[in-house]
């Protein structure tokens, strides 16, 4: 399973579009980028190849990293910077099944798989597949396991995805708050690598209007405001998740510029073969 990170950043990615601040100035120096979502899974037993979410950024990513085009995608929740990379596929892929929740949510009244359905009505080449979270399928020869979490005020889900022949997983947290469901927590256990959202260091909750939640036994809040989790709380993640190798990914560009490039966070390109 050879796993590539498209896009590693946030909603507006680093650098972000007209700003100047240390962060972005400092991946501009270095000719580094975290373009909004994205992770390609390729399985190589197969050939086939796996998207996790469409990031706004498809295009310039498949460009740029040179992967094959997917065979089959996954839609983790409906926010734009995860989903509406979809209308790349035009005149792109002749066909293409793309995996998503069938729980209704109760704030649009639609699943994931419905308002992708409906939204990208005109994509003759997208069949959606409702897909029940917690239950297995089998995807491009890999096992995925949709896992819910917590991610105000839509629904969102986490996954696993695990060969089948090697034994080979890997883990997304999706993007959620520390309050992951112990269900969940336990289908995303024991990952060879685990992907976390840790959007911004746990310091910086106190700029949020919410502040931080979730704080462990020190006061160290481990969800930024409601949404996401802090550094501390994916790094706290992931010793609960008992994971072999973390990256960080949603990062925003508020990571000061001495820390927003130090292990564990992730920048795009990075590729790991499991």
């Amino acid at each position: 399973m050879r796993v590539t990170l498209l896009g590693t950043g946030d909603t507006t990615g680093t650098p972000t579009v007209g700003c100047d601040c240390d962060t972005c100035t400092a991946a501009r120096e270095r000719g580094v980028e975290r373009t909004r979502f994205s992770v390609h899974v390729e399985n190589e037993r197969t050939g086939e190849s796996l998207l996790i979410d469409f990031s706004p950024d498809f295009r310039y990513q498949f460009l740029r990293d040179g992967v094959p085009l997917p065979d089959a995608a996954v839609i983790t929740h409906i926010h734009f910077d995860h989903l509406d990379g979809l209308g790349n596929v035009f005149r792109v892929l002749d066909s293409l099944e793309v995996y998503a929740a069938d729980e209704t949510d109760p704030e649009t009244g639609k699943s994931v798989a419905e308002t992708i359905r409906d939204d990208y009505h005109y994509l003759d080449t997208v069949t959606v597949v409702p897909t029940t979270p917690l239950e297995t399928v089998r995807i491009c020869g890999l096992d995925v396991t949709l896992v819910p979490v917590e991610h105000p005020p839509l629904v969102c889900y986490g996954l696993a995805i695990e060969d089948p022949e090697t034994g080979a997983k890997l883990s997304i947290t999706g993007d959620t708050s520390y309050s992951i469901p112990e269900e969940s927590r336990t289908v995303l256990a024991d990952a060879d690598l685990l992907l976390a959202d840790g959007i911004v260091p746990a310091s910086l909750c106190e700029y949020h209007p919410l502040g931080g939640r979730h704080e462990d036994g020190e006061g160290t809040p481990r969800t930024f405001g409601t949404k996401h989790m802090t550094r501390e709380g994916a790094l706290a993640m992931a010793e609960q998740l008992n994971a072999d190798r973390t990256r960080l990914v949603h990062l925003a560009h508020f990571y000061p510029a001495e820390e927003a490039f130090e292990e564990p966070l992730a920048i795009d390109g990075e590729e790991y073969v499991l």
